[in-house]
């Protein structure tokens, strides 16, 4: 008759949850310091913030719109809203990923460097991501591209090779469809 051991909670299998990207916009007050309250409440914490976009929307109502996205399991994704939510100077906060109406693009500035057979290509590959030619010199483009961040990711690795030299981003802005607003 063998006695096997107790099981020990470390010898347990765990489920390992998906971590997930989320988009969130908050509608804030438009005052100093809110910003730095909300990248504080992700440092505390070591969330990492992957985009972040702020601007006044409303002077007269005296609000702005933050557009943070971020990354991690369900669990702390929930988190993440209801601490925003908690803050004092938030007005509404909406899980843009989540939402069936949600729209979420950005913009970038793609430099490439190129001559002769890259340069075609380029332009070619421009032309099917809708990208705009911005300016122009005989060995390079800056090509100006919106979308979704998974089309500029998409046309900046299909760049790479042909000569990119530097990508900036606007991060994420997001909306909602239809006639609501935050």
């Amino acid at each position: 008759m063998s006695i096997e051991p107790p099981a020990s909670a470390y010898d347990m299998a765990h489920d390992v949850e998906i971590e997930t990207i989320a988009t969130f916009a908050v509608l804030v007050d438009n005052e100093p310091g809110v910003l730095h309250r909300v990248v504080g409440l992700f440092a505390a914490r070591g969330y990492n913030i992957e985009s972040l976009t702020v601007a006044e929307t409303d002077r007269a109502a005296h609000t702005s719109r933050i557009t943070v996205v971020t990354r991690g399991t369900r669990h702390v994704l929930a988190q993440i809203e209801a601490q925003l939510k908690n803050m004092v100077s938030t007005r509404y906060v909406q899980d843009v990923s989540r939402d069936p109406n949600g729209v979420e693009r950005e913009l970038a500035l793609v430099k490439v460097r190129g001559v002769g057979a890259e340069r075609v290509e380029a332009l070619r590959l421009a032309d099917i991501f809708r990208a705009r030619v911005i300016d122009t010199t005989s060995e390079s483009f800056i090509f100006e591209i919106t979308g979704a961040p998974s089309k500029v990711d998409k046309f900046t690795d299909l760049m790479r090779p042909l000569g990119l030299v530097e990508v900036s981003r606007t991060g994420v802005l997001s909306i909602e469809r239809g006639a609501e607003t935050l």
